[in-house]
């Protein structure tokens, strides 16, 4: 049931990902729900708003791939990490060439740094918080 739903959050973001990255006005400004502060931080840190919801691609990828091979005999973390970057970088990619075919939006290829440097901080992240809990346990 945790993967199921761990999945179901990882698809979710990732749906957002395309939505956002998706949509034909890049300013945000015809999403009339997100709040104007967060409009204003958007387009002042261009790039970097492509890293935060990569953080959240990088955090739930390391949880529900750690989940899955907790239980395998052959489980290599280190390898494991590298997929996980991986696949993130792929999915950034595809967020970025979807925009080749729509007006108004061109791909960044720092968009596609600042995504994998978000996923990379957000599986580090979850390293370093399982390293602490396990730390606190022994």
């Amino acid at each position: 049931m945790f993967n199921k739903i761990v999945l179901a959050l990882l698809l979710t973001v990732i749906c957002i990902v395309f939505y956002f990255s998706w949509i034909s006005d890049p300013s945000l400004s015809s999403e009339t729900y997100l709040p104007r502060w967060l409009l204003n931080w958007s387009n002042h840190y261009y790039n970097l708003r492509t890293a935060v919801p990569f953080l959240a691609v990088g955090f739930l990828l390391e949880i529900y791939t750690d989940h899955i091979g907790s239980t395998d005999v052959n489980y290599n973390k280190s390898l494991n990490f590298i997929q996980n970057i991986v696949i993130a970088a792929i999915i950034v990619c595809v967020a970025e060439g979807g925009q080749f075919v729509i007006q108004r939006r061109s791909p960044d290829l720092m968009d596609v740094f600042y995504g994998v440097l978000g996923s990379l901080t957000g599986a580090l992240s979850y390293n370093l918080l399982k390293k602490i809990k396990n730390a606190k346990q022994t």
